[in-house]
C-alpha cells in the first residue's frame, strides 16, 4: 500500500510514468531528481501519511525502498 501511493507522489512530482519506479529505482540516479524534487516528494509523503520525516532520516532516503522503509518505521 505505501509503495503504490509512493509511486503516485513520485510520478507527480518527477513527471514519470508509475510502471517506471520500482523500489530499487534511485530518485538521483535514475530518475533525475534534484534536491527541490527530493524535498517536493518527501514533503508529498509527509502529508498523505500524516507524518514527519527528520532531516537525518530524509537524507539517508537514495532509493524508493528506503522511502517506503522511512515510511513504515514513521507509521509504527
Amino acid at each position: 500500500m505505501e509503495f503504490e501511493k509512493l509511486q503516485g507522489i513520485i510520478a507527480e512530482v518527477l513527471n514519470v510514468e508509475t510502471d517506471e519506479i520500482t523500489m530499487d529505482t534511485t530518485f538521483v540516479d535514475d530518475l533525475g531528481a534534484d534536491s527541490l524534487d527530493i524535498f517536493q516528494i518527501i514533503m508529498g509523503i509527509e502529508e498523505e501519511f500524516d507524518i514527519e520525516i527528520p532531516n537525518e532520516a530524509a537524507e539517508q532516503i537514495v532509493t524508493v525502498g528506503d522511502a517506503v522503509e522511512q515510511i513504515k518505521s514513521a507509521c509504527n
